[in-house]
């Protein structure tokens, strides 16, 4: 019996279908996850210590603080675009090769400061280069998902993907700071290289089930069709599809809110509690160990349809608006470590949930251009809800500035629910199966 008929049987056995994480014993999504474990752990090392190397190499804060710039440039420059050609190829040998190059870029940047041939010039460009070939791996792998797993566990192999992330954030800072004292913050580059290449390795026996259009692809060629396929993507996100457009914008309120809050989380954690750096590392703790333990959870939810999604999505976001608005009143950092524990798992519940109702919706040929829309609107989001909060915490206090996030996150929750309600109360649902928007 061949590994795909196995994990075919696997995914879809009855009996399993309560335990999201029977999928890791699968062949095809325990290598993913594995992979992208590993990966994740290298990410979270990469940002610590390359902020920490450009910061000993410069001297100068300002000239780490371009690295982070030089990170975030990408998906709003590019996303549309990379999601055209995402769509044209196949998604496997595309997180291949993209975790390749990924190894290669990270990996020059020690050995160019060993040959005492790094300049700073040469780093923005490594850094720059490696940023664009993330901004392509994240929407191929949230791409290649719905052809890998059953549709009935999409909610759990998205939240096993989230875990992923997670145990990234909760594990990686600690390695890297314990690093870069042992060892020095280039040697650890090393380390992030090699994880990116295990992740290649891990992608290579895994079988995607996927089907081009090849007399289409290469009617196009290169660049033909750019125009006109970025307009598919466009009026399928926002005129075709009513469910994708409501959770694009949902999306986008959100991200406003939530990175405002984690931008935010160190100018509460001095103003208002009074502590020092290393309670601000326990709050940080917090919020992961609540993303982990509520992305964990979500594996043994059961899937529902989009009505109830949206409902449980609503309930988990009205309580992180919630506990929000409840750190403004409190002093007490052990009570708002709790707190923040509790918002990490609200906010853990929103992207597996609105990656597979993306997943569903959206026919395979679009799904490229659908994930680097979504991306590229939380990106914008993001920056405008860390400026405009960033300015509100000058002027009014961080305290009153929470009470502005918590309205955000309670007016995000409401929408998903109204929408819910809508959909609940429709005469008919009709969602598209994959194929039947015309290529």
């Amino acid at each position: 019996m061949s590994d795909a008929v196995i994990d075919s049987q696997e995914t879809h056995s009855p009996a399993r279908r309560g335990h999201g994480w029977e999928l890791v014993k699968t062949r095809n999504f325990g290598f993913l996850f594995a992979g992208q474990t590993i990966s994740q752990i290298g990410d979270s090392l990469n940002k610590v210590a390359l902020l920490w190397f450009v910061y000993e190499m410069t001297g100068s804060a300002l000239k780490m603080t371009v690295v982070g710039l030089l990170q975030t440039l990408p998906p709003l420059l590019f996303g549309p675009l990379i999601g055209v050609y995402l769509d044209r190829v196949r998604k496997k040998p595309v997180m291949i090769g993209v975790d390749l190059l990924r190894t290669l870029m990270v990996l020059l940047i020690p050995l160019l400061y060993a040959m005492e041939a790094l300049t700073l010039d040469r780093l923005y460009v490594l850094v720059f280069a490696t940023a664009i070939f993330s901004t392509v791996f994240g929407p191929a792998l949230t791409s290649a998902v719905p052809l890998i797993v059953a549709k009935d566990r999409l909610v759990a192999a998205n939240a096993l993907m989230q875990t992923t992330t997670n145990v990234g954030l909760l594990v990686g800072p600690a390695v890297s700071g314990l690093g870069i004292a042992l060892i020095g913050a280039q040697n650890v580059l090393y380390v992030d290289a090699a994880t990116f290449f295990f992740s290649a390795l891990c992608l290579f026996p895994i079988q995607v089930h996927e089907t081009l259009n090849r007399n289409r692809v290469a009617g196009n060629g290169l660049t033909g069709g750019i125009t006109s396929d970025l307009l598919a993507g466009f009026r399928f996100v926002f005129v075709e599809q009513k469910t994708v457009l409501m959770l694009m914008l949902t999306a986008t309120l959100y991200s406003v809110g939530i990175s405002a809050f984690i931008f935010l989380l160190p100018v509460f954690a001095k103003e208002v509690l009074g502590v020092g750096p290393v309670q601000l590392g326990w709050l940080w703790s917090a919020l992961g160990v609540g993303m982990l333990l509520a992305s964990l959870s979500l594996t043994s939810v059961t899937q529902g349809d989009v009505s109830w999604r949206l409902r449980f999505m609503s309930g988990a976001l009205a309580i992180g608006g919630l506990a929000v608005a409840a750190l403004g009143f409190l002093d007490a950092p052990v009570a708002a470590g709790a707190l923040i524990a509790v918002i990490g798992g609200s906010t853990a519940m929103f992207t597996p949930l609105v990656w597979t109702m993306l997943q569903e919706l959206t026919p395979t040929h679009l799904l490229g251009r659908v994930f680097t829309s979504f991306a590229t609107g939380g990106m914008a989001a993001s920056m405008a809800g860390m400026a405009g909060f960033g300015w509100a915490a000058d002027t009014i206090g961080p305290a009153t500035c929470l009470g502005g996030i918590s309205l955000i996150l309670l007016m995000t929750a409401a929408s998903a629910w109204l929408f819910s309600f809508y959909k609940s109360h429709a005469q008919t649902l009709v969602v598209p199966s994959r194929g039947s928007f015309a290529a």
